[in-house]
């Protein structure tokens, strides 16, 4: 065979080695590109899981609500200034029925959770002996149990930690969505609001409690002429 043959032959296997080259170029491109997006999506979602569970925060208000956050992550806002708490009622945890505006009268310490966050696990006990120690105070406790898809995990929840006063279930966080803007966040869980003798809420926080930070929070609204409020 010619030179002159030969060099069409050694052209075609130059071409066909350089699309495969091009090929293999850009299948490493969009592997790249592909494990980049998995990336993006892992942290967006471990920042949700995040926002959505939470042991800390001590954000402000927001809103028109009149919350003062204090170095220890609880707000209070004074009288004549705080948002009337929504209406507030459904089935419970343990298919009973209630509404917390059958309450009113009484100190309202509201306390979202969910049994697959860990650190409503945490303070848990804690809520539970502080309502036994002011229930007969005009205090009543009522948790709102939000992202359990059933009932099931949140009484074992309640079980596991004697928890004993009502949760009412609300799967969606539709509850949650009542409050005036600024005054609780559907995505801090767990959450704590006081709702003071006349509906309205006092105090709010956006973290698990220790069972001295609850008292802390809770300390300033037992008093039945409010005097000791802040």
């Amino acid at each position: 065979m010619s030179a002159a043959s030969r060099a069409p032959l050694r052209s075609n296997r130059t071409n066909r080695t350089a699309d495969r080259t091009a090929d293999r170029t850009a299948d490493a491109r969009v592997r790249a590109r592909s494990r980049a997006v998995r990336a993006a999506v892992g942290a967006a979602a471990a920042a949700l899981l995040v926002s959505a569970c939470s042991s800390g925060g001590t954000s402000g208000g927001g809103g028109q609500t009149g919350f003062i956050t204090g170095s220890d992550g609880i707000a209070t806002a004074k009288k004549g200034e705080r948002a009337a708490a929504p209406e507030l009622s459904g089935e419970t945890v343990d298919g009973g029925r209630i509404d917390v505006a059958d309450y009113k009268g009484k100190v309202v310490v509201l306390n979202v959770w969910g049994s697959w966050c860990p650190p409503c696990r945490a303070e848990a006990k804690n809520f539970e002996k502080v309502y036994q120690d002011v229930k007969d105070q005009g205090v009543q406790f009522v948790g709102i149990n939000t992202r359990d898809t059933s009932t099931g995990p949140a009484r074992a929840f309640e079980k596991d930690y004697g928890v004993t006063y009502p949760s009412l279930y609300d799967p969606a966080g539709r509850l949650m969505l009542r409050f005036e803007k600024g005054t609780l966040n559907p995505q801090a869980v767990p959450s704590t609001l006081v709702i003071d003798r006349e509906g309205k809420v006092a105090a709010r926080t956006l973290q698990a409690l220790s069972e001295e930070k609850l008292r802390k929070m809770l300390a300033p609204y037992l008093a039945d002429d409010g005097k000791s409020e802040k």
